[in-house]
């Protein structure tokens, strides 16, 4: 019996972090697509099959480090092993998109996000077949084509569009991400529970992950070659990576983006000509600032501009021009502004003697303690904790 069968698979130092931390990403990926079964969720799916490829990616290392090449010197598993990098950008983006969208359907369109990496997979079958008809083949790891025109040629050709693929998506991604930040602070005035910082994250995370792998290519083309053992340390926190996108991506509720409504208006409005004197800005204000002061509208956490305008007549889209014109702020700036005012007033008068900094911040219309500090911080330039030691005892 040949003794090097023996020497397959190796859990050593470097093959088993890899294989224990691919195989807890695709078990992620299994439940994301064991949850799109369920509800039927595209970002599921769509995350379910980024988390794949990304655990696939890690196969031809994780294998490599269990020594199977060494093991096996003619095996064909190179040909089998099909990049899926140029999947990985077109994911990333329409899986981001189909959180922040509300309603979001993949359509026939979207399919030509994929057509580069069809086209490659295409490539690839005809280069095995091709390699496969030759004399030795059996007999060797590598075909001729794959020996010369794929390693010499098109590998490099890969790794460049590959990368200027990934710049661009992740460059359309990003700005898709913030747009919607932004956005959600126009239409709601608590948006803790939409911020997504895990999105953000990550997407921090893939941009670190990019930048590392660049520099790692830019050293082995212009300094030195990188030894296996070197690249293994990309190859593992891009590992880390997928756990963090599993958990995360997993337990974090996006069910409440999914009926945001920005462009709503209303049937029932009155008030929908445009605005155009400063007169009629002021008129208007003073009926704004009439039904805060008489009805304490904002303490209602779940407060949004269309509910706000449905309360005053307006037309969500006209309700938000007087309040960024008007007043120079975005709705949730505006709203949580009088919050802000409230809490101040409740700390003057000793409540939180009674009651902790948390409980009457939840009663001012604030939903979350990390959104209280930050807006608080912001607005009145010191934490609430610092505002309180302020107050005359």
């Amino acid at each position: 019996m040949n003794p090097m069968l023996f020497a397959f698979p190796s859990f050593n130092q470097w093959s088993s972090p890899l294989l224990f931390l691919t195989l807890q990403g695709l078990v992620f990926a299994v439940l994301f697509f064991w949850r799109y079964y369920q509800k039927r969720t595209i970002s599921d799916l769509l995350l379910g099959f980024l988390l794949l490829f990304l655990c696939y990616h890690r196969t031809t290392y994780t294998i490599g480090f269990m020594e199977w090449y060494d093991t096996f010197r003619n095996t064909k598993i190179n040909y089998y092993l099909v990049p899926f990098g140029l999947s990985t950008g077109p994911l990333l983006y329409l899986y981001v998109k189909s959180v922040t969208t509300s309603g979001f359907r993949l359509r026939k369109a979207d399919l030509w996000h994929f057509i580069p990496q069809l086209l490659f997979i295409l490539y690839r079958i005809i280069l095995l077949i091709y390699d496969s008809m030759q004399p030795g083949f059996d007999a060797t790891q590598n075909g001729v084509l794959m020996d010369t025109f794929n390693n010499q040629v098109v590998e490099v050709f890969y790794g460049t569009f590959s990368r200027l693929q990934l710049v661009l998506y992740l460059a359309f991604t990003v700005q898709l991400f913030y747009h919607y930040r932004q956005k959600i602070h126009q239409y709601y005035s608590n948006t803790y529970k939409m911020e997504l910082n895990w999105l953000r994250n990550f997407l921090a995370i893939y941009l670190l992950l990019f930048f590392y792998d660049m520099i790692e290519t830019l050293v082995g083309m212009t300094i030195l070659e990188m030894h296996w053992t070197h690249k293994w340390w990309y190859h593992f926190v891009a590992a880390l990576a997928i756990i963090y996108i599993g958990i995360k991506g997993y337990f974090t509720d996006t069910s409440k983006l999914l009926d945001l409504e920005f462009n709503a208006v209303s049937p029932s409005v009155t008030k929908s000509d445009p605005i155009e004197s400063v007169q009629q800005y002021e008129r208007e204000k003073a009926v704004i600032e009439k039904l805060f002061l008489d009805e304490k509208v904002y303490l209602e956490p779940d407060l949004s501009l269309k509910s706000l305008a449905s309360q005053l007549g307006y037309a969500p889209a006209q309700l938000s021009e007087i309040i960024n014109t008007g007043f120079g702020k975005n709705f949730n700036d505006f709203i949580n502004g009088y919050r802000v005012e409230e809490v101040k007033r409740q700390l003057k008068s000793g409540k939180h003697k009674a009651l902790s900094l948390v409980g009457i911040a939840m009663d001012c219309g604030f939903n979350s303690k990390a959104t209280f500090n930050r807006v608080f911080k912001k607005i009145s330039g010191t934490s609430p904790s610092e505002y309180v030691k302020s107050l005359p005892s």
